[in-house]
């Protein structure tokens, strides 16, 4: 089935004809950006990662060392969201108005480089959640074709492992933004708390963490099978420490774990179905 689904991919991209791609370095635009490349040939793809306060600074380093490797055309761009009020004061829409300044950015570029189509790394999964920037993306025009080709995350890692990319199993790694309660205005000072946070905790071996941005108070997030790891004594007097010079003066362990997208739990179901 998997493989199907792969192949009905391939069919997709070749039906493009060539495509920008919205490239993150994560394991669904990397998957998107190699099968692109076998697919079209490098002369009719371009990556293009959107680097901001919004995400660390690591983690678009990465993307441009990876699409590199695999042999992409690749650009990096500069965004600035927290210029824009819409996003800033984060309400529940906010990836709504960040992804609609993005993907107009991009198809300019596309524009410019004769590319006929932009795409995202978005998959079947996704459209179980709630994600305000792929209605802004479908106003657009932007194609997903790994959620066109109806692949699942677990797919999507399984195909990407079978290829051999370095970072089929990395841990999904959202916008800063998202560590933020709907209504607490998001700042540059706030974003490299969390940044710097969350880059300690991993240092210590938990390489999938949240750390949430409550004021004055940390809510940290950690899978199940490390919450005992976390709440261990020598763990506490690490994190409480270094959190502490960071500025938060409350650090909490969340004993329900990680949940992606945690902070879409206080939105109501009109909220939630846009």
């Amino acid at each position: 089935m998997t493989e199907t689904k792969l192949e009905l991919l391939r069919n997709i991209l070749v039906d493009m004809e060539s495509v920008l791609i919205a490239y993150s370095g994560g394991i669904d635009s990397t998957l998107l950006l190699k099968v692109a490349l076998e697919s079209l040939g490098p002369k009719k793809v371009l990556a293009v990662t959107a680097a901001s306060e919004t995400y660390p600074s690591e983690e678009w380093e990465s993307a441009k060392r990876l699409a590199d490797t695999i042999g992409a055309n690749h650009l990096s761009i500069f965004t600035e969201e927290l210029k824009n009020e819409d996003f800033f004061q984060n309400p529940p829409e906010r990836c709504y108005h960040c992804k609609k300044e993005l993907f107009g950015k991009l198809y300019d570029l596309a524009g410019k480089n004769n590319l006929a189509f932009v795409a995202d790394g978005a998959n079947a999964d996704d459209l179980n959640d709630f994600r305000p920037g792929m209605r802004a993306g479908k106003e657009l025009g932007v194609r997903s074709p790994l959620q066109e080709a109806g692949l699942s995350k677990e797919e999507i890692r399984s195909l990407a492992r079978g290829q051999g990319l370095p970072n089929w199993n990395k841990p999904s790694m959202p916008c800063l933004s998202s560590r933020f309660p709907y209504g607490h205005t998001i700042t540059s000072e706030k974003l490299r708390q969390v940044e710097e946070a969350e880059r300690y905790i991993r240092s210590l071996g938990l390489t999938e963490c949240r750390v949430r941005h409550h004021g004055d108070t940390a809510r940290i997030e950690v899978p199940d099978s490390f919450i005992e790891m976390a709440a261990s004594r020598p763990f506490r007097q690490q994190v409480t420490a270094k959190l502490n010079s960071l500025g938060f003066n409350y650090i909490t362990l969340d004993l329900r774990g990680f949940r992606s997208g945690s902070m879409n739990e206080v939105l109501s179901k009109e909220e939630l179905n846009g």
